[in-house]
């Protein structure tokens, strides 16, 4: 049967509104044989051609692009190969690719549909496979209510009549194999919306390569890493995080290091991965995290304004090169944590917003489908294939980049409807609540599937109100992070550490308040990047003071911080002091280790990993209040308190922590648990740290059985000024 210019099937198709261009598109039974019908604008002529058979011209169908003739006999398999001539070009010569069955099955849509396929990065998006003997590229796309869809790319330059593609029953999924279609090439998908009006050029949602930005197409990839940390990971699946040291070193790959030979070129996976492990090993971090390294197109939202939520960015090399930035780091013993940013995304024109034309992956009505705060829109998270999207999102890196964890950036605004919000600008939930009940459920289904297929891995909720059960399991009425940010102990300890020491005594209660909720989760202290940008300055810029001052204040900050309860993350830089807010677009200016006040606070961060990590009385109990005891907690006027650490194991040693937080020392009386020997395990005052030498060295310390701060034994010992002593039991 051929067609005219006027039957409705063309004109739909030609239209850019026909669900299924197989029906019309490629060979089709007829009377004499088989209808072959080609899309080729502008050719000046167009054949095809069976195996060992003879081509046969195809005429045009009116003056449009569509080409049609007749086949001796139906093809009983495809592999058709149309060739066209045109004008100002070579003969073009492709396998016809709609004489190919789906390349989705059943079980993947029904999975899909109900939003239960984990693994639909392995389906979703542009793949190379075999289909019925020939070698090409599936692309699907998620595009409900679009009228059509077509794929674009270098293969066919962009032109969206040449490749239609069909829908997939009602599930909004449409699909389309490309024999013949090469590694390494550009594509989007650009769709129709029903509505009407001009096609919108999409990136893949699905992409797992990306052009370097300012360009936002997807890039055709196939990984062939072979990975080499398997030792690595066998240990991690073995390791109990809760009760173990965990010290994060919070890094944004583009401003680490630079190359100033370069004008400030960031340095690539591969080059910065040896770096980066070196100094980690050096410094004792036991991981790094990494601000989001999903693609983004624009550089200042630092990787929080995610473009491509499958695709390392690639201003730093190809998905494989991120391979082996983690390969690298795991065969040094350092992890690999990774923000990940599921409470919103931009309204890039290029990105999932309005993904049809309509709301497909966020609410339609703006209270609840779009940040006040962010202008960016919030995911519609009570969507099958949302929530499918987002948690195959998280498990893709977890198990096709061997991440550690990931730590989910904004958590609070996910969990509350009126997240800054005010009366009418956002919707109750079914009981009238201000709770997310979605967000709620995939949260919970999220680290349920994390927690299940990577075992090992750390679930991390950057959470800061007071919502219960943050990191207790789902199964006991938590939301199954394993860690929750102590945002109230960042904040209360900034606080106090900002203010000169003459007024510290009215803010006394910043420094032990958090002791009262410090056991109800299993928390992380952050001292992260959001504390030194937007006006906020350096960690050493708040330290209030003159130089010497500044560092003295810095260095007792850190080892208040490695002594209290929790595991530990900071922000890179703070490691030395540096002054300068961090931006995004300038190196760390490592220049500053020339300065003696600067090398000193990255020594004592060294050592106070290195010390930490020996010492299970510093992170084995963190959760639980038996591993901490007050020995001085209400000496505001005096500007001390102190501590005792505790591990599980009794025959370890405590350690007592005794700060003294005004710039002259004093001596001082400190309760302890046992008799005998003592030593200064650290001292922040020391001279190696560029402190002015207050220490207790030479021989130990004698606990004499004189009880003191609830404590049997005691020992007088000099504080320094503005510093931190730490003590542990020495040999008897």
């Amino acid at each position: 049967m051929t067609l005219n210019p006027t039957d409705e099937g063309l004109r739909r198709l030609l239209e850019c509104r026909h669900h299924d261009p197989h029906a019309l598109l490629g060979a089709h039974p007829a009377a004499g044989g088989a209808v072959f019908r080609a899309l080729r604008p502008d050719a000046e002529a167009v054949s095809v051609e069976a195996p060992g058979r003879p081509a046969v011209g195809l005429a045009r169908v009116g003056e449009g692009p569509l080409w049609e003739g007749v086949l001796p006999a139906m093809p009983g398999a495809p592999g058709l190969v149309v060739r066209a001539r045109y004008a100002d070009a070579p003969e073009w010569s492709a396998v016809d690719p709609y004489g190919f069955a789906p390349s989705l099955g059943g079980l993947d849509l029904h999975l899909l549909g109900e939003g239960n396929h984990w693994r639909a990065y392995e389906k979703m998006g542009a793949h190379r496979l075999v289909l019925q003997g020939f070698e090409g590229v599936s692309f699907v796309v998620w595009a409900p209510g679009a009228a059509s869809v077509s794929v674009v790319g270098d293969f066919n330059r962009w032109d969206g009549r040449l490749h239609p593609m069909r829908s997939l029953g009602g599930a909004g999924l449409w699909e389309l194999f490309v024999p013949g279609v090469g590694q390494d090439g550009l594509y989007k998908f650009e769709v129709h919306p029903a509505g009407g009006g001009a096609p919108l050029l999409k990136t893949d949602p699905y992409a797992r390569a990306t052009e370097t930005p300012p360009g936002t197409a997807g890039r055709l990839y196939e990984s062939s890493y072979a990975w080499s940390d398997a030792d690595y990971l066998a240990a991690r699946q073995a390791r109990a995080a809760q009760r173990a040291p965990l010290s994060v070193y919070e890094v944004h790959l583009g401003s680490w290091r630079m190359k100033p030979e370069e004008d400030g070129r960031p340095l690539t996976y591969r080059e910065i991965a040896p770096l980066l492990a070196d100094y980690c090993v050096e410094m004792g971090f036991t991981h790094v995290e990494l601000l989001p390294v999903m693609e983004h197109p624009y550089g200042p939202s630092w990787g929080y304004q995610v473009g491509a939520y499958f695709a390392p960015t690639a201003r730093h090399g190809s998905p494989d090169d991120f391979r082996h930035f983690v390969d690298t780091l795991h065969r040094r013993g350092v992890g690999v944590m990774l923000d990940w940013v599921p409470a919103h995304f931009p309204k890039d024109a290029h990105a999932l917003g309005r993904f049809t034309g309509e709301a497909v992956y966020e609410h339609a009505d703006p209270r609840q489908g779009e940040h006040p705060d962010w202008g960016t829109y919030v995911f519609n998270y009570g969507r099958n294939e949302v929530r499918n999207f987002l948690v195959a999102n998280a498990l893709y890196w977890l198990k096709e980049f061997h991440a550690d964890g990931l730590r989910i950036d904004a958590v609070a605004s996910m969990l509350y409807l009126d997240y800054s919000r005010t009366d009418g600008q956002w919707i109750p939930n079914a009981h009238g609540g201000r709770e997310n009940l979605e967000a709620i459920d995939f949260l919970k289904r999220l680290n349920i599937e994390a927690h299940a297929q990577v075992p090992g891995c750390l679930m991390i909720a950057e959470e800061s109100t007071a919502w219960p059960a943050v990191s207790r399991p789902v199964f006991a009425g938590g939301l199954g992070f394993g860690f929750k940010w102590n945002m109230g102990w960042m904040h209360d300890a900034l606080e106090y550490f900002s203010k000169d020491p003459v007024y510290r005594q009215h803010h006394h209660r910043d420094l032990t308040f958090g002791l009262l909720y410090a056991f109800t989760e299993n928390f992380i202290l952050p001292l992260s990047h959001d504390e030194v940008v937007h006006g906020k300055g350096s960690l050493w810029d708040k330290m209030p003071g003159d130089r010497w001052r500044k560092a003295a204040n810095l260095r007792a900050l850190f080892a208040f911080m490695w002594a209290h309860p929790g595991k530990k993350l900071l922000f890179m830089g703070g490691e030395f002091g540096q002054v300068r807010e961090w931006r995004h677009d300038q190196s760390l200016d490592w220049h500053l280790l020339q300065y003696p006040e600067h090398a000193g606070i990255r020594r004592l961060v060294r050592d106070l990993n290195l010390i930490y990590r020996d010492r299970p009385a510093l992170w084995d109990l963190d959760g639980e209040s038996v591993g901490f005891e007050w020995l001085d907690a209400d000496s505001a006027q005096a500007n001390t308190l102190a501590f005792l650490r505790r591990a599980a194991d009794v025959a370890l040693s405590p350690v007592a922590a005794v700060a003294n937080l005004e710039p002259t020392a004093k001596r001082y009386r400190v309760g302890l648990p046992r008799g005998g020997a003592w030593t200064e395990l650290l001292n922040t005052d020391a001279q190696v740290y560029a402190g002015s030498g207050v220490v207790n060295g030479g021989d130990p310390l004698r606990a004499e059985p004189v009880p003191w701060q609830g404590q049997p034994f005691s020992v007088e010992i000099t504080l320094p000024p503005l510093g931190m002593v730490w003590l542990e039991k020495g040999p008897a």
